[in-house]
């Protein structure tokens, strides 16, 4: 998490090609500018390149009016920025209070064509590493499962899914050498590795459990190898989760007439799974005494996470002195009691709270309040399922 004028979020995006992320991000997008949303939305989400804007809407409206899929780029990774703006009816008091007042959401999709061949030469292997670097400030990574590919192995799931988080795995250990400054583990890479089901349409009947179960039943050994690849890259391995998050997302429902977009699964969690998450993990994490993290990776969670809960729980946390300094009064500060009255209260509990911030005129802190909401609703549908690390 950075610390800049506005919140920062990012999201890194891996399947293997034709996984749907290029629908994913369009289904995104697209209904974020429709008129409706524009109406009923507590939040704007306005992409910073007009170019990448004129293409995820041309993508979705391609969807929308003609039925036809958006074509993904072969062999080239891209990043899309994201400011998320409060609609306020005035001046928003979270600007006067912590100087921010909106949210920026960082969505790096990572090519599947690279899991699953060779690269053609040095340019395309330069390439390659390249954007690997950039989504490396991400903390949440979602891992696509390809609902098509379930159902076309249909008895025999667990060949798809051992070969899916083997070059998964293969293909982040080709990187190894050239991530790692002489083979030092990395501070700060991407430490919550979600399992999310695209496709999810094409099999309607499958909750965040069951897919769960199908994973640990049919490829568990592979996860695991999965994870034990990613504990070699990163210093403090207890703070990492590794498919022990699950969602279900369907960007549409496809038929041979039309593309139904309206018919959506799990895509307004992506917001809030990126923006929420790692906040509530991070701190856990952080405080856990049983296993006390190396101090630089503490660090990195707790000064990642202050600007948050600076936001969330309106507090003042120390901004000027030494590192010593301010950690221990953010320790001071971001208490168990702290974290547990915010992320361990009812849904109903989360609308009061909303409710008191649109009151105060804090609009970004009851945007925040709203994605935790979002959080505990997709877990009650069974749409989502959240480690209780």
């Amino acid at each position: 998490m950075k610390v800049s004028t506005a919140l920062e979020q990012n999201i890194a995006v891996f399947g293997e090609a034709g996984s749907g992320k290029t629908v994913l991000l369009s289904s995104f997008y697209g209904p974020t500018q429709e008129r409706e949303f524009e109406k009923t939305s507590p939040y704007a989400v306005v992409a910073e390149n007009l170019g990448q804007h004129t293409r995820m809407y041309r993508n979705y409206l391609g969807m929308r009016d003609e039925g036809r899929p958006p074509v993904g780029d072969r062999f080239a990774g891209h990043s899309y920025a994201f400011d998320i703006k409060p609609r306020s009816n005035g001046p928003d008091k979270s600007l006067a209070k912590t100087g921010l007042n909106s949210l920026k959401l960082v969505w790096h999709d990572y090519p599947g064509e690279w899991f699953e061949s060779d690269v053609s030469g040095p340019e395309e292997s330069q390439r390659r590493i390249d954007t690997f670097r950039s989504l490396m400030s991400s903390d949440v990574a979602l891992l696509l499962v390809d609902a098509k590919k379930l159902v076309d192995n249909a008895g025999d799931e667990q060949r798809y899914l051992k070969s899916l988080f083997k070059n998964f795995r293969n293909g982040i250990r080709l990187l190894k050498d050239d991530i790692l400054t002489n083979g030092q583990p990395l501070v700060q890479f991407p430490r919550i590795w979600v399992i999310a089901l695209s496709k999810a349409d094409l099999l309607p009947d499958m909750s965040a459990h069951d897919l769960r179960d199908l994973v640990t039943l049919k490829a568990s050994d592979e996860l695991e190898q999965f994870r034990e690849l990613i504990e070699e890259l990163i210093e403090g391995d207890t703070a990492l989760s590794v498919g022990e998050d699950f969602v279900t997302l369907s960007s549409a429902r496809f038929t041979p007439e039309k593309i139904e977009l309206m018919d959506r699964i799990g895509v307004d969690l992506l917001l809030p799974l990126a923006s929420m998450l790692p906040l509530e993990r991070h701190l856990r994490w952080a405080e856990a005494s049983a296993h006390p993290l190396p101090q630089k990776v503490a660090e990195n969670l707790l000064k990642g996470a202050k600007p948050w809960v600076n936001v969330l729980v309106n507090l003042p946390i120390p901004k000027k002195g030494p590192v010593g300094i301010v950690l221990n009064g953010i320790r001071a500060l971001i208490s168990p009691e702290i974290i547990d009255s915010f992320f361990d209260v009812a849904d109903s509990q989360l609308k009061k709270l909303q409710e008191a911030a649109l009151a105060k005129h804090e609009y970004l802190r009851a945007m925040l309040t709203g994605f935790q909401q979002d959080l505990e609703r997709g877990e009650a549908e069974d749409t989502l399922l959240r480690s209780n690390r």
